[in-house]
């Protein structure tokens, strides 16, 4: 059995695409994932499964699609994986307060490598950008945030539909859940 994290996209966010996940939590389970999991409101599931990766991905999506109406992209990674991205991740990423830090994942079949050639090379004197498997960690000081090539990553059409942002926090407390850590 593989644990996953499966990472919607653009849900409960300004009042679109809604989803309780109480609702989502049930759908999952009836769906036959084991040991299910929410966190947070921005649709992060935990779940255990013995699909493969792609089949798993196909089967949330089909999920929320059949049982909540919304046809929207599923990033799905493995506990495992998320792991080792953040046992890579750069020294400079979540380090200084006064930036903002995220991990931006690839929804298969993009790639890290695609998204970051169709974006650009960072802005190096406003942030810091590094890709590890499908995850690219990103920071930026705050105060010159908007000066950033990667801040705009989510009015890109040409990307953003292949992408499913989390800040730090949130990829952090993914992590430990995964590993079993209880939700506060």
């Amino acid at each position: 059995m593989t644990k996953y994290i499966s990472l919607l996209r653009g849900v409960n966010v300004g009042g679109k695409n809604k989803i309780s996940m109480p609702e989502l939590k049930t759908a999952f389970e009836k769906r036959g994932f084991e040991n299910v999991v929410t966190y947070i409101n921005s649709g992060n599931i935990l779940f255990d499964s013995d699909l493969g990766l792609q089949e798993a991905k196909a089967a949330c999506e089909n999920l929320i699609e059949a049982g909540f109406g919304l046809n929207i992209a599923v990033g799905v990674i493995t506990a495992g994986h998320l792991t080792d991205a953040l046992d890579h991740a750069p020294e400079w990423w979540n380090r200084d307060a006064d930036s903002r830090h995220n991990a931006i994942f690839a929804i298969p079949p993009a790639t890290a490598e695609e998204i970051r050639a169709a974006v650009g090379e960072a802005k190096p004197e406003y942030e810091s950008i590094s890709c590890y498997g499908s995850v690219i960690f990103w920071s930026a000081p705050l105060k010159t945030f908007s000066r950033t090539r990667w801040s705009k990553v989510v009015q890109s059409k040409a990307v953003y539909h292949l992408i499913t942002i989390r800040n730090a926090n949130t990829t952090l407390k993914l992590a430990a859940l995964a590993k079993g850590c209880n939700a506060k």
